[in-house]
């Protein structure tokens, strides 16, 4: 208990680091819902794109590091943007732009973790990527079934089902179940939740389960505060009424909220150093190791050619002299 404890605090004086990627279509509420997430405003300079803008642009990734700290735990977060992704009329390997990125941070955390000076090694890989999908649509689209099997493998998939003040309760329902059909259908790996261990306390396994129970997430994210029943929230005003972004009967918000804070960031880095990263490596080692063994057995064949080369000048030159 005395080491655990003691590595618990280590940690929290250290801080942590926490990569989040948010990927979908422009209109989806991405940037609102971050802002309601770390309450920040991650994009306050950014150019709103007309729709001419949006169907000729590329996808091109953006990153935004923002410093959190809540009651003495430090946290450095860094929102990975992709503006541009399934906006254009061919949207063909669209995810291209966004598998590379996760690659190239894989690249640098090998290279620095072969380097010498290995205490302070920036972790930039991507522990987690938010992948927003349409509410308006009958489930998954081509697009979206390409993105998440492109990524499956690479990083935590969580999907979400954007703007949920579109739908009704029941549409929530509906499509919630869709989306859990069609992502078995297509063998798509997202994010599982862990079993908890038997020594768990009852509140975190009904919470674990509840979590569980609501993927996909349906969530809104909103920058207005509004007054409902008394007080200031975060929410929509509509002519019918409001909708709080951290009311639990209107939609997932605080159960998204608390999966990436509280319960399952720690699982989220340790999957994805142990499990993503880990193929990486091993991939690099391998090819690393076959490069070497073409290396040597090249070099072998030259040393051969070189003796046969040689042997054979050594009996020309015999030849001519006799």
């Amino acid at each position: 208990v005395i080491l655990s404890l003691c590595v618990h605090r280590k940690s929290v004086k250290k801080g942590f680091d926490f990569t989040l990627m948010v990927a979908g279509e422009s209109g989806l509420g991405k940037s609102t819902l971050v802002n309601s997430l770390f309450l920040t405003d991650l994009h306050k300079d950014r150019k709103l794109l007309n729709a001419e803008e949006r169907i000729s642009q590329t996808v091109e990734i953006t990153k935004h590091t923002v410093d959190i700290e809540e009651k003495g735990v430090k946290l450095k977060l860094t929102i990975v943007d992709t503006p541009g992704f399934g906006d254009a009329v061919n949207n063909t390997e669209c995810w291209r732009p966004v598998t590379d990125y996760i690659h190239q941070q894989f690249e640098q955390y090998f290279r620095d973790e072969s380097g010498l000076n290995r205490k302070n090694i920036q972790d930039n890989r991507v522990h987690c990527c938010l992948y927003f999908i349409p509410p308006f649509g009958h489930g998954l689209r081509p697009v979206d079934v390409e993105f998440m099997k492109a990524l499956q493998d690479k990083v935590n998939v969580v999907p979400l089902i954007a703007k949920a003040d579109c739908l009704t309760p029941s549409e929530i329902k509906k499509l919630k179940e869709q989306l859990r059909e069609e992502i078995d259908k297509y063998g798509i790996k997202i994010y599982q939740f862990l079993d908890c261990d038997s020594d768990e306390d009852e509140e975190f396994k009904q919470q674990d389960k509840e979590l569980k129970e609501s993927t996909p997430f349906a969530v809104i994210g909103s920058n207005t505060v509004v007054e409902a029943r008394g007080q200031r929230v975060r929410g929509r005003l509509y002519p019918w009424g409001i909708v709080e972004v951290e009311n639990p009967s209107h939609c997932d918000f605080v159960k998204l909220r608390t999966m990436l804070i509280r319960t399952h960031m720690h699982d989220l880095k340790d999957i994805t150093g142990d499990c993503h990263y880990e193929n990486y490596r091993a991939q690099c080692i391998q090819t690393m190791t076959r490069c070497v063994f073409i290396c040597c057995l090249m070099g072998f064949f030259h040393f051969i050619f070189t003796l046969i080369v040689y042997f054979v000048g050594t009996v020309c030159v015999h030849t001519l002299n006799s």
